[in-house]
């Protein structure tokens, strides 16, 4: 039997400075699917500007925030002292824990052939005992981001988070959590048998796909319901075509969240802001380009 589709929606628009951004989640039917607690699309574009679209430093707590590229360069600077590049099919995880404070500067792949930006960020929220613990950094260029072949030799999965098949990723998990890039050949179909009281949801990338027997354009957010069941996705136009499939574990302890900060009290929020205005989240230092 296949899953039931709860509903499914369109980002709402919330650039960040010049940077245009759709925000998928969290949205009007949902606050969140399985840990992932934001979601939000930076469509491709090319760029005119010399310089790359900052974030500005802004800080953390509570979270760990995942930025996936298909195309273009992200460059990371974080109070901890972390700095690095990632390129084009590129990941950058970082933990926040007690507090951090981060910049990311996105931009035009020169690797590859200056390939325009477009990419993902989630927030995936932490357990409690997680949100007390230090901060970390993790940087994947592509080729260390595990694929696994489907079955017709030419489509494909990309584990960017979580585990599909016998293949994991190497960014960490607190709890059941999965993202996955699908790649369909003209034709495919991809299937996946899920779990009772597991949270999944697909945003469709490129153009038209069906989902479990109904069709859906470029930029859809689609969630499903939580009893079991297959998911079917079939790629009907004759080019590739791709998709993100995430979800997890259903957040069980309170949810608090304040800007930038996921907690799970009132209290932990203002300590959050208290701790902040107290310089104890660091500075960045800037001693690589």
């Amino acid at each position: 039997m296949k899953k039931n589709i709860s509903f499914s929606t369109q980002g709402k628009r919330e650039d960040i400075g010049k940077q245009v951004i759709y925000r998928l989640l969290p949205n009007r039917y949902a606050e969140a699917v399985g840990p992932f607690v934001f979601f939000d699309h930076i469509p491709p574009g090319p760029s005119t500007e010399d310089e790359k679209q900052s974030t500005n430093p802004h800080p953390h707590r509570g979270i760990a925030t995942l930025t996936y590229l298909l195309s273009g360069e992200s460059e990371h600077y974080d109070s901890m002292g972390n700095y690095a590049k990632v390129n084009s099919g590129g990941v950058q995880w970082m933990k926040a824990g007690t507090g951090i404070i981060h910049e990311e500067r996105l931009g035009n792949d020169p690797v590859h052939g200056d390939a325009a930006i477009h990419g993902f960020q989630f927030w995936i929220n932490l357990p409690a005992k997680n949100k007390a613990e230090p901060p970390e950094y993790i940087a994947l260029q592509a080729g260390e981001v595990p694929r696994q072949l489907l079955e017709d030799g030419a489509s494909w999965v990309k584990i960017i988070a979580g585990e599909y098949g016998e293949l994991s990723s190497k960014i960490p998990g607190y709890s059941l959590q999965f993202l996955y890039h699908i790649h369909l050949q003209a034709g495919k179909e991809f299937v996946l048998d899920t779990k009772d009281q597991i949270e999944y949801a697909a945003f469709t990338i490129g153009t038209k796909l069906m989902v479990n027997d109904t069709e859906y354009e470029a930029g859809e957010f689609i969630e499903f319901d939580r009893s079991g069941g297959t998911i079917e996705i079939i790629n009907k136009l004759k080019d590739a075509n791709d998709f993100l499939l995430f979800g997890g574990e259903r957040y069980t302890e309170p949810i608090v969240a304040d800007g930038p900060f996921v907690m799970n009290t009132h209290d932990e929020i203002a300590k959050a802001y208290l701790d902040l205005h107290n310089g104890k989240y660091g500075t960045i230092t800037k001693n690589k380009k």
